[in-house]
């Protein structure tokens, strides 16, 4: 999905988020920010964190927005929450990923200053949108609990849906080795299911259940895959030391003995 595909009412709906928001920018301005934010959306290394990723994530506000005091806000964090992604081996897939919050945030506050929206609501945007790093909110914060439970709903979706989200995720980190993205994916996982509650918001709470069934389906998958990965580095280990021993210390052998040269 590209930026020409891009569903027709995202533009005009940043648009009005930003006049309620308060900004004062000519309309073209924020229609020129909005399609700045859909072109990084659409750059082709994202595979989940994509356009669609957004889109849903705006429709899971629409969903929970009877629970936020400012969902304009909401919305606004929700196009900035994952504006800068990186998904190069250097960023830590266990470490949320390659979602850079911290940056997405920076981007959010200048941007919209930019488009006259006043300091405060700019800088509650990208608090809001910082606030993804731990993705624990505050449950007396209903604005950060409605835009947390937003970006994790994908968690609770119907299981053929789970697994094209799983395949879309490891397609984006498709340069680390296996191994190293699965202990990585276990982390996660452990982590969510740690949680007393994955949703916050009560509008949210019924993803709870399904949420809960998937992430605990993936982890058995992946437990299992762990322990045949580690299983064949054990053997691969064992065979490098075999051939280290059969070699000894003067190299290989083929199992002849060696004739002195006659001396005449």
């Amino acid at each position: 999905m590209g930026v020409h595909d891009a569903p027709a009412w995202l533009v005009p709906a940043f648009t009005r988020n930003v006049a309620e928001a308060g900004g004062t920018a000519p309309v073209e301005q924020v229609r020129r920010t909005a399609e700045d934010l859909l072109e990084r959306w659409t750059r082709p290394e994202r595979h989940f964190h994509n356009l669609r990723h957004l889109v849903d994530v705006l429709a899971r506000v629409d969903e929970l927005d009877e629970e936020a005091h400012h969902p304009e806000l909401v919305r606004l964090a929700a196009w900035y929450h994952g504006a800068v992604f990186d998904s190069a081996e250097r960023k830590a897939y266990a470490n949320r990923g390659g979602e850079d919050e911290a940056a997405s945030a920076v981007l959010a506050r200048e941007q919209l200053t930019g488009l006259g929206v006043p300091e405060t609501q700019a800088q509650r945007v990208a608090d809001l949108v910082s606030a993804l790093i731990r993705h624990s909110p505050d449950v007396r914060d209903s604005d950060c609990a409605v835009l947390c439970d937003a970006d994790l709903a994908m968690l609770a979706t119907e299981p053929q849906r789970y697994k094209a989200y799983l395949q879309d995720v490891r397609a984006e980190y498709a340069h680390l080795p296996v191994a190293d993205y699965v202990r990585a994916r276990l982390r996660i996982l452990h982590k969510l299911l740690a949680r007393p509650s994955l949703f916050v918001s009560p509008l949210a709470q019924p993803w709870e259940e399904p949420a809960r069934q998937n992430v605990s389906a993936e982890l058995q998958r992946l437990e299992k895959e762990m322990a045949r990965l580690e299983k064949a580095e054990a053997d691969q280990a064992a065979d490098r030391a075999g051939d280290q021993q059969q070699a000894g210390p003067e190299g290989p052998t083929n199992g002849s003995t060696a004739t002195p040269a006659r001396r005449d």
